[in-house]
C-alpha cells in the first residue's frame, strides 16, 4: 500500500552525497559535502525534515597543503564499538582529483562536541584514486566498501569490499564485486561509486552510483545471500538495469550516492539522496553546488528485492 509519509524535498540544500544515521539517542545525524569542498559538517534533529533548519557544526577542516587539501567529499558518520567515525576522502591541494579515504574518531557521546581524532588514511592494495568508503557490520565481523582505480583496469573506479581490523586498517586482501560494464554506468565516465549498504530479507544490498555526475548520474545495485562468502565476487549478483534514475515529469536530474534510514516510526526504509532540479549545467558539474539531499520513503518488490521507485518532485 501506498505511504502516505512525505518528507520535503529538497531536504537539505547544497548537499551532495548526504549521509543520515539514526542513532539510539533518538537523532538523525546528518553529513554530506558541502559546495566549497572544504570542510566536514555534522548536524542533527529527531526528525528527518527537523534536519533542513539544525544548525551544521563543523567537525574538521582541510589543510592549506599536503594529504587531506582539497575537494574533501562524501563523508559518512558511523558508530561502531562505542565511538563516532567520519569516513571521508580527501586529495592534495597540487593533485585535486587523486583521492585518498581517511577516517576520523570521536569518543563523545554526542559527535557534535568532543575532539575528533585523525586516525590516517585506510591503506588498500594500491596506492591509487579511491573514494566513498563505507562500513557495516555482520555476524560480528566489520566490513569496508569503497571505489578506487585499478592501475590495470580500463575506467575511473570499480567497487571493493574488504574485512576490517578496526575503522581505519584493512585485515584481507581486497576483493572487486562490481565495475562499470553497462551502457548507464560508462556515461561521461566509467563509474561505480558511493556505496551503502542494506540487509534486509536474508540478503546483502549494495546501493551504488554509475555514470558522471550530471543528469547521467544513477544508481545501481548488488546483492548476496546473507550465508554467502562476501568476499567472493561470485557470491554478489548486480542488477543490469539502474534501480533509481533522471526522471523528467517530476524534474529530478541525476539522483544517486545515497545512504538509507528509517522513518521516525521505524516502520519505514527511506532513501537519502542527492539529485538536481535541472538538467543542463555550465561547465563541470562537479562546480555546480545545487546538488540538494532528498529523503523518500520506499517500498519492497514481492521478490524481496527494494523498489525505489522514481525521484519525487520538489515541494517547494
Amino acid at each position: 500500500m501506498e505511504t502516505l509519509i512525505k518528507y520535503k524535498k529538497p531536504l537539505v540544500e547544497q548537499r551532495a552525497d548526504p549521509w543520515v544515521y539514526k542513532h539510539t539517542d533518538g537523532f538523525y545525524y546528518f553529513t554530506g559535502s558541502v559546495p566549497a569542498y572544504d570542510r566536514i559538517e555534522v548536524r542533527r534533529a529527531k526528525t528527518l525534515d527537523g534536519l533542513s533548519e539544525a544548525e551544521p557544526v563543523t567537525v574538521w577542516k582541510k589543510y592549506e597543503s599536503g594529504p587531506m587539501s582539497a575537494n574533501i567529499w562524501a563523508p559518512e558518520i558511523h558508530f561502531v564499538d562505542g565511538k563516532w567515525y567520519i569516513h571521508f576522502a580527501a586529495a592534495r591541494a597540487d593533485q585535486i582529483f587523486d583521492h585518498r579515504m581517511y577516517v576520523l574518531e570521536n569518543e563523545s557521546a554526542n559527535p557534535l562536541e568532543g575532539e575528533w581524532i585523525e586516525k590516517g588514511q585506510v591503506r588498500t592494495d594500491w596506492e591509487s584514486f579511491s573514494l566513498d568508503a563505507t562500513t557495516f557490520e555482520h555476524r560480528g565481523e566489520q566490513y569496508y566498501v569503497w571505489a578506487q582505480k585499478d592501475p590495470n583496469i580500463e575506467g575511473n573506479s570499480n567497487l571493493y569490499i574488504a574485512k576490517m581490523e578496526n575503522q581505519w586498517t584493512l585485515s584481507s586482501p581486497q576483493v572487486m564485486i562490481s565495475k562499470p560494464e553497462f551502457e548507464w554506468e560508462v556515461i561521461g565516465f566509467l563509474v561505480n561509486e558511493g556505496a551503502a549498504v542494506l540487509k534486509r530479507n536474508g540478503k546483502i544490498f549494495i546501493s551504488y552510483s554509475a555514470s558522471a555526475t550530471d543528469y547521467n548520474y544513477c544508481m545501481g545495485l548488488l546483492w548476496a545471500d546473507e550465508d554467502s562468502d562476501l568476499l567472493d565476487p561470485a557470491s554478489w549478483s548486480k542488477a543490469k538495469e539502474p534501480v533509481f534514475k533522471t526522471n523528467e515529469e517530476t524534474s529530478q536530474y541525476g539522483p544517486g550516492h545515497n545512504s538509507f534510514t528509517v522513518s521516525e516510526d521505524g516502520k519505514h526504509d527511506v532513501l537519502v539522496y542527492h539529485a538536481r532540479s535541472y538538467k543542463e549545467i555550465e561547465g563541470d558539474p562537479l562546480w555546480d553546488p545545487n546538488r540538494h539531499a532528498r529523503a523518500k520513503v520506499f517500498a519492497w518488490s514481492e521478490d524481496g528485492t527494494p523498489n525505489f521507485g522514481v525521484p519525487e518532485v520538489d515541494s517547494k
